[in-house]
């Protein structure tokens, strides 16, 4: 769908953290857009199935080495760098600031 959310993980980005903002997030989200979601394999993601089960939404990950299934998120990292230059220190950014940037790429064509 090229739905953005952005979470604010001030306390860090391990897989628990990761997994409670997640379940939080998802579970705003209309159940149409709650059908699947394509990762990659980074370890903030080890907690993936207390995520489907709590959430139940589907997750995929991508093979190693294989960006190309991930098209439309790579092409949002793209479009984020506009707001967030490669080193930026993203725990400047409040909720909010998230919020704000997701919106805005929510309602742009693409």
């Amino acid at each position: 769908t090229r739905f953005v959310v952005l979470l604010h993980l001030p306390n860090g980005h391990d897989a628990i953290q990761v997994r409670d903002a997640m379940i939080e997030a998802i579970q705003t989200l209309p159940h149409q857009l709650r059908r699947s979601l394509t990762w990659d394999r980074g370890n903030e993601m080890a907690r993936h199935a207390d995520i489907t089960l709590a959430t139940d939404m589907a997750i995929y990950f991508c093979d190693p080495h294989s960006p190309w299934q991930r098209g439309s998120n790579e092409n949002t990292n793209g479009l984020l760098r506009q707001y967030f230059p490669k080193g930026t220190n993203l725990h400047q950014h409040t909720a909010e600031d998230l919020a704000a940037v997701a919106a805005r790429l929510n309602s742009r064509p693409r």
